[in-house]
């Protein structure tokens, strides 16, 4: 596989063809920050928080790492004013779902974000998708999707499926930057185990 050079906030970088801009800075020990990506899975480009300049033949465009390929005499520059004030916002926005998240705190306090920035709509799941999308990758099961859309979407455990695959497994648990995941399976096992009844006459 051919090799390809480019610049890394100054660092000339070897990277393989067919590499993500933030696999190629990984492999230079040049951190960038993200929440939706994991090496066992396909680059998902859902938390934006990888986003990167980069610059082509003298035109600077914003990227996303983790989706953008490598390319020759590619200049990328991880952290700039630019960069560092969209990611202040991406996490701030994230927080109103999470506001006790650790690695949002961790990931506030790098970047000065306000916590109470946004009205609060604690759901604690951030989107990023890693137990949806590990779940069908890695283990095949499919016992874990979203549900609804926009602000009211969330993840649930497939009752079906998770009564028989979850248990002996939760692989998916630690991937969790929020640990709702945690709370959604609990609760979704409560429910396997103890159906809700309904008096007579009540309401639905």
């Amino acid at each position: 596989m051919s090799e390809i050079f480019l610049q890394i906030d100054g660092k000339e970088v070897k990277a393989r063809a067919g590499m993500t801009v933030l696999e190629a800075a990984r492999s230079a020990g040049i951190s960038i920050p993200t929440l939706c990506y994991h090496e066992k899975l396909e680059p998902f480009g859902g938390c934006r928080l990888c986003i990167v300049e980069a610059e082509v033949r003298g035109w600077t465009k914003l990227v996303v790492s983790c989706v953008y390929p490598v390319e020759k005499n590619l200049i990328v520059r991880t952290r700039s004013e630019k960069v560092d004030r969209i990611r202040k916002m991406i996490i701030e926005l994230l927080m109103a779902h999470a506001p006790d998240a650790f690695e949002l705190l961790d990931l506030a306090k790098e970047y000065g974000a306000d916590r109470d920035r946004f009205e609060k709509e604690a759901s604690f799941c951030i989107h990023c998708g890693l137990c949806v999308r590990y779940c069908a990758e890695v283990k095949k099961k499919n016992a874990v999707g979203f549900v609804d859309r926009g602000i009211r979407k969330e993840i649930s455990f497939i009752p079906e499926i998770a009564a028989k695959e979850c248990w002996n497994c939760k692989e998916c648990f630690p991937l969790c930057p929020t640990s709702a995941l945690q709370a959604a399976f609990v609760l979704t096992k409560a429910l396997i185990s103890h159906p809700p009844s309904f008096e007579s006459g009540s309401e639905c």
